[in-house]
């Protein structure tokens, strides 16, 4: 079976990149498309008087969370078809993004750092709930 519509979450660490690198090599022989996903880093907001610097460090943290997917763009070696940067629940994004989009294949990386927890734990829903092939690539 040939995947053709690849959703692959991703994380600002190193290890995304090597998320990108496997889902190129599905998607070439058969040029496909890769849609990146990840969430948007969210500082808590402990109470109201720090409210305005958590919307100033809120917007520096979306803004490297821009850059970081404009650095595994330009490294892909192949051309990214979108990005999306969400918030709260991953599975939800996935499974939403999943019923919207032809996606066929959505790529997760396992490893132990906090996001990939998160993402294996999504992961988990995403298989359960989702109608695509899920791949967990061990990291």
């Amino acid at each position: 079976m040939s995947y053709k519509h690849l959703l692959v979450a991703v994380a600002p660490t190193p290890e995304s990149h090597q998320l990108v690198a496997r889902a190129v090599s599905i998607v070439k022989p058969v040029d496909g498309s890769i849609t990146l996903i990840t969430l948007a880093s969210d500082p808590e907001l402990y109470n109201q008087l720090a409210a305005p610097m958590m919307e100033n460090l809120r917007e520096l943290m979306l803004e490297e969370t821009h850059l970081f997917l404009q650095s595994l763009k330009e490294q892909a070696g192949y051309p990214i078809h979108d990005t999306v940067i969400a918030t709260g629940e991953l599975s939800e994004h996935i499974l939403n993004i999943c019923g919207k989009t032809p996606i066929d294949l959505v790529v997760c990386g396992n490893h132990n750092q906090s996001f990939f927890s998160k993402v294996t734990c999504s992961a988990k829903r995403v298989v359960q709930s989702c109608s695509v092939d899920v791949l967990l690539v061990s990291l």
